[in-house]
């Protein structure tokens, strides 16, 4: 149920996979050079922090434009605007992780950040697209088994089955046990394994054996590749790990049956907007289902994650609450972690978010050029919008649109501003696109910023004045942020 929660909040629909967050849900374990070892969980921090979109706002995006992400990714870099993540890590040890109510080997599980902190040690920039799509990104093979020196596997139960199974599924995707020799899998540094033959094999090693141990070298053969004890992998060689000390065992503990206090964590952590917004995605999706019963299981489920939650998503599906499902194991009570929460961690920049301008024939070049500057300086890009994209007439002279305005919906922007004569936007006010561009940008709670001349534009598209609502002086101060206080005003949450 956890990860149901999860994947139904905002954060399961980016804005831009430069504000995607990720993190691992496995526990690796650290080992240093005395073999002593801590468990270790990986996040990667978006530097331009967290955002995602609407539910209606992404349908609209992958409508108006199914490679809005990947656009997105590739024209940052192009641009020089390089994406960036901070890789952190939370890493505590076996008795802290003894003391939690939950499991730390749950992959279903997570360690809110007020707990253990995440503490950054790098950062990973993409400073350059792939030059063949095929040769650098569809060929790329990732298995959890490649690892490095100091990072070691844990009685993970999924983990275990994912060494496995990643491994067998590359071999079958790419056709041969050699895919490591494919110029984007292979490593850097030197490598060395038993397997010598296979398809596409493009080294020719020598020697009659590929084994170990063998006693070649005192016959003055090549023995093949051999364990190197100071800089090759050692498995970390205690077992403290929730086992039966005298047995090495994989076991899936008790506390995996506790399916519902960090579901009851996740919801609880969230402001009452993402909270309204959890409640309307699941109301949502078991609208879809057709089968009564299946919709009253999930709300007697629903029941032990928060009451309240559970009897307003029964009252947007119009049906009785049913009794609580009894739990495999009781939740209980954690205490709210803000980390969890997007709009918690919002971040007021330019930075990474692109502002679309709609002007017409008439509009002024002098403000819509000034507005173009000070929102670049401010760090942010402009993409310009108009009726035709050719070259119109302007005062000041001519100016082209990047995008013609029913190739671009407000959906794709961060923000919206307008410059408009007044004539202009009365003629505006005949194209459905044109209304369409204000009252998404108003239904997504997003930053408007106009000119007198748009307010008839504004009106029809039923736009109201708020503090996002904005003169267009203002957007700068303002920023592209959502305004979520808006949200009652444009929809009804259960």
């Amino acid at each position: 149920m956890h990860m149901i929660m999860w994947a139904m909040s905002d954060r399961g629909i980016p804005r831009s996979l430069r504000t995607i967050e990720g993190f691992g849900v496995h526990t690796f374990r650290f080992v240093n050079a005395k073999g002593e070892g801590k468990f270790v969980k990986f996040h990667w921090k978006p530097v331009l922090g967290i955002e995602s979109t609407t539910w209606d706002e992404a349908v609209k995006i992958a409508g108006a434009d199914p490679d809005f992400h990947r656009r997105d990714l590739y024209e940052a870099i192009e641009n020089g605007d390089y994406p960036q993540w901070d890789l952190g890590v939370q890493v505590f040890d076996e008795a802290w992780a003894s003391k939690q109510p939950y499991d730390v080997l749950d992959a279903t599980k997570l360690i809110p950040e007020e707990e253990i902190a995440v503490e950054i040690i790098g950062r990973m920039t993409l400073n350059r697209n792939v030059d063949n799509f095929f040769a650098e990104t569809e060929q790329a093979a990732f298995l959890p088994s490649n690892l490095i020196p100091g990072i070691d596997f844990t009685n993970d139960p999924l983990l275990q089955g994912r060494l496995f199974s990643y491994l067998d599924t590359q071999k079958s995707r790419l056709g041969t046990t050699n895919f490591h020799q494919i110029p984007i899998n292979a490593p850097k540094c030197p490598f060395h394994n038993f397997q010598r033959d296979g398809l596409m094999q493009t080294q020719v090693p020598v020697g009659r054996a590929n084994y170990e141990p063998n006693s070649l070298d005192e016959a003055g053969e090549n023995s093949g590749p051999r364990a190197c004890p100071e800089t090759g992998f050692t498995s970390f060689r205690e077992n403290g790990e929730r086992n039966d000390g005298s047995e090495k065992l994989r076991i899936r503990a008790d506390t995996f049956a506790d399916h519902y206090s960090q579901a009851r964590l996740f919801y609880r952590s969230q402001t009452e907007n993402e909270q309204a917004h959890i409640r309307d995605a699941i109301v949502f999706e078991l609208s879809k289902v057709n089968l009564e019963h299946v919709r009253t299981r999930v709300l007697s489920r629903l029941r032990n994650i928060d009451e309240d939650m559970a009897k307003r998503i029964a009252d947007g599906l119009a049906m009785d609450l049913p009794e609580k499902a009894k739990a495999a194991k009781e939740p209980v009570d954690m205490k709210p972690s803000d980390a969890l929460s997007i709009q918690k961690q919002a971040k007021k920049t330019f930075e990474g978010r692109t502002i679309g301008i709609l002007f017409a024939e008439g509009s002024d070049k002098e403000s819509i050029d000034k507005l173009k500057a000070d929102v670049e300086k401010a760090g942010g890009s402009v993409k310009l919008v108009a009726p035709k994209v050719g070259g119109l007439k302007v005062k000041g002279g001519e100016l082209k649109a990047d995008e013609k305005l029913e190739g671009a919906p407000s959906v794709v922007f961060d923000a919206v501003a307008s410059i408009l004569m007044p004539d202009a936007a009365e003629k505006l006010t005949k194209n459905a696109a044109a209304i369409q561009w204000f009252a998404d940008a108003f239904a997504h709670c997003k930053t408007i910023a106009h000119c007198k001349g748009t307010q008839v534009l504004l009106d029809k598209a039923n736009v109201e004045k708020d503090e996002g609502v904005v003169p267009i002086e203002d957007l700068i101060n303002v920023g592209p942020v959502r305004h979520w206080a808006r949200e009652p005003k444009v929809r009804d949450l259960p």
